[in-house]
């Protein structure tokens, strides 16, 4: 049996008020869409989170901008700081060059000074590096001097000045040397026989005025082919490093350093810097011996034993008990003490007569020639001086040179 079905649940045709109030969900949904577009999704940039991001690097590189302007602000502050700095320190230092130079000779006048009341001392009729104007603390007739309480010393104002003077004549004069001198003195140095002729002609040749080269010398020839080229002088040495010029003394310059790598020095002969692999293995050097200035002497109580070694007949034995025996105080005997004439060095056992003859020859007891190096300094600001002193009597003493290094 089929069910019917009641007419109450059959569909049937909507009227017109019914069909009215009916919502289409669909239409209203799709012009909301297009009234109302979704916000979702949204282009990145558009993202909120995307302009966080975006704000958060803008500000980073405005940062590092800030960070680097700061930095280079600072160094463009700090060099015009040290410039002005730098150029504070050259105005102040101009401002002290001349009283620096005053400073400088006015401790070569008090060394001239000192020199001179040296010679006033009776009781002290030689120069030795016992006395106060050596640095030693002075002779038998010192203390009743003025010079029993003076110092080297010179102070003013935010400024002062040491000096120490050295006589000249405890070398050998390179510029009255003979031939057989120069040889004595390459030989003293342990250079070797063959080495020697060069080196002694070409010193000759350099202060002799002439123009004609001995053997194995050099003149302006041989000078001439150098880079740079030069002339020889042709006249005496004035400043010792002028043996770095002559063909073959410039080996024999200065000591050789045993204990370590030779230095290396600028050798014009050979247009480089260069360590000679001729440079014997010698004590003392040219300038250890010789000097450009003196009376000609050799001062017996100052020099050392290598100088006295160039006295033609002095062995190293002598020569070392000479420097010896003029040790201790003098108490006026002659017998200890410094040399009151050249005469006294009889009481050198090891002074043989022939040696004796070489002395008085050769030496003395007298320096006449002196080097006077000062130390001045003015607020912070050193300068060293040189001066040179020639000495005849306390009342003749003149200055022969005044000039600054460094």
């Amino acid at each position: 049996m089929t069910p019917r079905l009641s007419t109450m649940h059959r569909p049937g045709p909507l009227s017109l008020r019914e069909r009215a109030r009916v919502r289409v969900p669909r239409a209203e949904n799709s012009r909301s869409q297009s009234l109302n577009p979704a916000p979702w999704p949204l282009p990145i940039s558009g993202r909120p989170e995307s302009v966080g991001c975006l704000q958060t690097a803008q500000s980073g590189i405005a940062l590092i901008i800030v960070m680097i302007s700061i930095f280079v602000l600072t160094v463009l502050a700090g060099g015009f700081a040290y410039s002005m700095k730098v150029e504070t320190k050259l105005a102040r230092n101009a401002d002290s060059e001349a009283a620096l130079e005053w400073l400088g000779r006015s401790a070569v006048e008090c060394a001239r000074w000192e020199l001179a009341q040296q010679l006033t001392i009776a009781q002290e009729p030689y120069d030795a590096l016992n006395q106060v104007w050596a640095g030693g603390i002075g002779g038998i007739g010192t203390s009743n001097s003025p010079l029993a309480d003076f110092k080297n010393e010179l102070e003013i104002k935010d400024g002062s000045a040491t000096w120490t003077i050295v006589d000249l004549e405890r070398k050998v004069n390179i510029n009255t040397a003979n031939e057989a001198l120069l040889q004595q003195a390459l030989l003293v140095m342990g250079v070797d026989a063959g080495q020697m002729t060069p080196v002694v002609n070409s010193i000759l040749d350099w202060i002799d005025r002439d123009d004609n080269p001995r053997i194995q010398g050099a003149e302006s020839d041989f000078y001439q082919g150098l880079n740079p080229p030069y002339f020889a002088k042709n006249g005496p040495i004035d400043d010792i490093s002028e043996l770095l010029l002559i063909k073959g003394a410039a080996d024999f310059y200065a000591p050789a350093q045993n204990n370590g790598p030779p230095q290396n020095v600028y050798n014009p002969l050979t247009s480089r810097f260069n360590a000679s692999d001729v440079i014997p293995a010698a004590p003392v050097g040219l300038t250890n011996l010789f000097t450009p200035l003196s009376n000609g002497k050799i001062n017996i109580n100052t020099a050392s034993a290598e100088v006295l070694q160039v006295i033609p007949g002095i062995t190293p034995e002598a020569a070392q008990a000479i420097v010896g025996a003029r040790e201790g105080e003098d108490d006026g005997s002659g017998l200890f003490g410094p040399y009151r004439n050249v005469g006294e060095v009889r009481r050198v056992p090891e002074v043989s007569l022939p040696m004796l003859g070489a002395l008085q020859q050769f030496g003395t007891v007298r320096s006449s020639t002196f080097e006077v190096h000062v130390d001045a300094q003015i607020a912070g600001y050193h300068r060293h001086f040189v001066g040179i002193i020639g000495r005849n009597n306390p009342r003749d003493i003149q200055i022969l040179s005044f000039y600054w290094t460094d």
